[in-house]
């Protein structure tokens, strides 16, 4: 599996790495706007990410707008949003209208933060990314 994940807190990263290190290679970006270049960089390749776990607050670009624009490029070279990478965001934010904008935006699951190994396994699972 090939994996994205968007955090600026340091701290979120290295447990988010630590969780998904033996379920494929993963990359780093530290804000939205490097996430939607890593994503372009990555379908411009022809290796498309699998799983993309996404913070919302971030500087430069939020996740809300990063997940338009990463489900945008996919549009653009006809990949549908239920064949694309699998979005996750992993936030703080747990308002009704935040959690409605991301899946408005075609998130695929929504965790709020800390994170808890067993129900970011058990998203995986459902998205079909990992085994039973």
């Amino acid at each position: 599996m090939k994996i994205l994940i968007v955090e600026d807190d340091f701290t979120n990263r290295l447990l988010l790495q630590g969780l998904l290190k033996g379920y494929g290679q993963y990359d780093i970006a530290v804000n939205g706007k490097e996430a939607v270049e890593s994503v372009r960089l990555a379908l411009d390749t022809g290796e498309p990410y699998d799983l993309i776990c996404l913070d919302i607050m971030m500087p430069e670009m939020d996740g809300q707008q990063a997940l338009r624009e990463i489900r945008a490029l996919e549009e653009a070279r006809g990949i549908l949003s239920t064949r694309g990478a699998k979005i996750v965001m992993v936030t703080a934010l747990g308002d009704p209208k935040t959690v409605v904008g991301a899946f408005k935006g075609l998130c695929d699951a929504y965790l709020i933060k800390p994170i808890e190994k067993a129900k970011l396994f058990e998203e995986l699972r459902k998205l079909g990314l990992i085994g039973q």
